[in-house]
């Protein structure tokens, strides 16, 4: 069966008859620009591009004037994204100093058992949200990702609230890890100045990101790989170690199994370390989502996501959750060295490594966190880029940002991302350990309120989608556990919120004075009140108000109108396939 042509019903079929007499819509063909053109290494390179490339799949049974129509309604962003960069995004790109160096303070504050218990905890929610976000932007691969389905399916009030509220995330996000990465360089060495490092990882993001979503895939995609390598390494390695097969004269030369579960413990600081972990293991997840965000770019989502969000699945119960057991099981949390610090010193990866007496991994772990900060900071500004023009589009932000250059840069809003890199500098000052604080205390919380709003989303889509007249057979890919999942992601969210909150209020250790204390709390939960100033900000100035069911939009920007008799034949001919690529496709791919 064919897949790749439209069908929209007998409504849409008479609206086509309707269109059919309509100018030519005309596309942007890429490909007949230069090499350099297409790289964007040239000025011509940097000209606006003139239309939509139309090179989206949509998928259905449709006149050629309404396929036109569809693909017109595609974001100017070319779509330049392949599988592999997309299940790699998904696979490694949250994978940084979270896992390899925040792990090691969650471990002191929560204890083994409380680490399990945090990241296990949100893993279930990141994976009901993974779920939720691919059945979405499956079918609407819209600019803007997550940002613009809370604009289509829930409030547009709320929806700006969480799109400047990303944004900031991310763009605030882009100092920190320029700073970070050159904390990792001091590991080596201290005689090249800090201001010296922060210069030079700025400037190879600006290298990078002249590149565009080309270079910014490459980059996640190679660095992705490393970063599994080495922490696939590192579970061998741990496993052989808790085994007592660690070279003579270290720590592990001899059977431990799980004696530091009893001495000292399972847990560190109780139920309130437990709560103090959960943030920290969201942190360490941050970046996931970004798979919304990539669907617009990939030419058939259909194919490229469902791949991309199963990984997921499987990223957190390998990545996450056996590396973390092992270090619970090798580093007992009393350990000093995981108190504070940014670089390999702190990292429980490397302090396991150096406990076996296993010499110059420790080198080549803090040279993969350095890399993947690095990463991180070029994630900031693709997704920070995306949303800023995204909400240009929507009317939210000055139209310049909607500007989007032949080689599929949005221009102007890269350059806004960018420009926030010099405010690492302010860790030359002496003041700047604290305005690095407040700095990564607005992007504190977003996290969790984005993933909140994805579940939101989903759950009201789905009632939309219900409540037109639509069967969830029609859907291209359905979540895993349907709008239940969706249900018990925002519970959870909530849950982390709530948790977080406590914590903040009666932060682990104790505090003394009301100053210290709002402090304290402000610095934990500061994204709270400026998501909240931004949705009053919206509010005032469009008066919106929530969409009900039978408002909500549910064909712009579709790419998938294929009836239920379509789909039912299509799952028929997979379900024909022989067992083992049945398990292949529904272990990795789509059904």
């Amino acid at each position: 069966m064919d897949i790749g042509k439209e069908k929209f019903g007998d409504a849409a079929s008479a609206e086509a008859e309707s269109t059919a007499d309509k100018p030519h819509i005309e596309f942007y063909d890429p490909s007949k620009e230069s090499i350099w053109t297409r790289l964007g290494v040239n000025l011509e390179s940097f000209k606006r591009a003139p239309a939509v490339t139309g090179d989206r799949l949509v998928a259905g049974n449709l006149s050629e004037a309404e396929i036109a129509r569809l693909k017109s309604q595609a974001p100017m962003l070319q779509a330049k994204l392949k599988p592999r960069h997309l299940a790699m995004i998904a696979v490694g790109g949250s994978i940084g100093t979270g896992l390899f160096v925040g792990s090691g303070s969650a471990l002191k504050q929560g204890g083994p058992a409380g680490v399990l218990i945090a990241w296990i905890i949100m893993g279930v929610m990141l994976v009901n949200i993974t779920q939720a976000l691919g059945e979405m932007c499956i079918l609407y691969p819209v600019s803007g990702g997550f940002y613009a389905l809370a604009d289509r399916f829930l409030d547009p009030g709320f929806a700006f609230s969480m799109g400047w509220n990303y944004y900031l995330q991310w763009v605030i996000s882009i100092p920190l890890e320029i700073t970070v990465a050159g904390i990792t360089v001091q590991y080596w060495t201290d005689k090249i100045p800090i201001a010296a490092l922060i210069t030079m990882f700025w400037v190879i993001i600006i290298i990078v990101s002249v590149f565009g979503t080309l270079g910014y895939a490459e980059e996640e995609f190679w660095s992705s790989c490393l970063r599994l390598l080495i922490v696939v390494m590192f579970v061998f390695i741990g496993i052989i170690c808790i085994a007592g097969g660690g070279p003579t004269g270290g720590e592990y030369d001899h059977y431990i199994g799980g004696s530091l579960w009893r001495n000292p413990g399972a847990f560190a600081n109780g139920f309130q370390g437990v709560c103090g972990v959960f943030v920290t293991a969201a942190f360490s997840y941050s970046g996931t989502e970004l798979v919304g965000l990539a669907a617009s770019e990939t030419p058939n989502p259909r194919v490229a996501v469902p791949s991309a969000i199963k990984s997921t699945m499987w990223r957190i119960t390998i990545i996450y959750i056996t590396s973390l057991t092992i270090i619970g099981l090798l580093i007992p949390f009393t350990d000093e060295r995981l108190l504070g610090g940014s670089s390999a010193a702190a990292s429980p990866f490397v302090i396991a490594l150096q406990n076996a007496k296993i010499p110059g991994l420790n080198h080549l772990v803090n040279a993969t966190i350095c890399i993947s900060v690095l990463s991180i900071g070029l994630s900031a500004v693709y997704a920070g880029s995306r949303t800023l023009t995204a909400l240009a589009e929507q009317g939210w932000a000055p139209s310049i940002f909607t500007y989007v250059d032949k080689s599929s840069r949005p221009l102007y809003s890269v350059i806004a991302c960018l420009l926030f890199g010099p405010i690492g500098y302010i860790n030359v000052v002496a003041a700047g350990d604290t305005v690095f604080l407040w700095l990564q205390a607005i992007s504190g919380l977003a996290v969790v309120f984005t993933w909140a709003a994805i579940c939101l989303c989903h759950i009201r889509f789905r009632k939309a989608w219900r409540v037109q007249g639509h069967s969830v057979e029609e859907l291209p890919f359905q979540a895993l556990g349907g709008v239940w999942g969706s249900w018990l992601g925002l519970i959870l969210n909530i849950i982390v919120l709530i948790a977080q909150f406590y914590v903040a209020l009666f932060p682990v250790g104790g505090i003394e004075g009301g100053s210290a204390r709002a402090e304290s709390f402000f610095e934990a939960y500061l994204a709270a009140p400026i998501l909240l100033g931004f949705w009053i900000g919206g509010y005032l100035w469009k008066r919106t108000r929530p969409w009900k069911a039978h408002e909500i939009d549910l064909d712009t920007g579709r790419k998938s109108w294929l009836t239920v008799e379509e789909m039912r034949q299509y799952r028929a001919e997979r379900r024909a396939a022989p067992l083992y690529i049945r398990i292949y496709r529904i272990l990795f791919s789509s059904l």
